[in-house]
């Protein structure tokens, strides 16, 4: 399994950021477009820049309806559309009929498998409703988060459901619940991590600082 980070807030010296996550996954032959930053012109140069061909695309999955998330999807769709999109099913008519207009769109609310060794934990959360997705490997499975709204706390929970948790990658928001952090071999907190920084220092053994042009990998 491979994520590279495509979108997020501080870059590398080869990617332009921006406010807004997205990265890509590849794994089992399979390459999944996580979240879409805030602008698609952006997304898409950003990806010629890491070698990822839009083309190749199979899968989008989209955590929640923040235009931080969401903002370039329409235009990535533009370019290579036709392809399942796995949107909440809390995301608004208005996005969803624009979604539809260029590919299929697959509503989530529970738990369940989005292709093979690859899960959503569903919906998690009450008043901004949030899916992770969740990666198996061989060393435990890897959980990537949008912004983590519901609460980091939350959503490692439910991942603890489909086994040991390896690593978490993403944006963490206002997480600051460390304790549980303790099991995880690695954290890459991106994006809207408030306590990022406090992260990096408390975790030296196992924090890697996460930009666009981040890459993880784990057989």
């Amino acid at each position: 399994m491979k994520s590279t980070i495509l979108y997020d807030d501080i870059a590398d010296g080869r990617l332009a950021a921006d406010h807004g996550f997205s990265c890509l996954i590849e794994t089992d032959g399979k390459n999944i477009l996580f979240d879409s930053g805030t602008n698609g012109g952006l997304l898409l140069s950003n990806m010629n820049r890491v070698g990822a061909n839009y083309e190749d695309i199979d899968y989008i999955f989209i955590s929640h309806d923040h235009h931080d998330h969401t903002g370039g999807l329409i235009s990535f769709l533009e370019v290579k559309g036709n392809i399942p999109v796995y949107v909440p099913n809390s995301m608004s008519d208005a996005l969803k009929n624009k979604i539809k207009s260029y590919a299929p769109i697959i509503e989530i609310s529970n738990a369940g498998e989005i292709c093979k060794n690859v899960y959503t934990t569903g919906e998690l959360g009450s008043n901004i409703k949030e899916q992770s997705i969740m990666v198996k490997t061989k060393k435990g499975n890897v959980v990537i988060t949008g912004c983590a709204h519901p609460g980091l706390d939350n959503i490692l929970k439910k991942a603890q459901g489909f086994g040991k948790i390896h690593a978490v990658i993403g944006g963490f928001h206002g997480f600051s619940n460390f304790a549980v952090l303790k099991d995880v071999e690695k954290v890459l907190p991106c994006h809207c991590t408030l306590y990022k920084q406090k992260i990096i220092a408390d975790f030296p053994e196992k924090a890697v600082k996460c930009m666009a042009g981040s890459i993880f990998e784990v057989q």
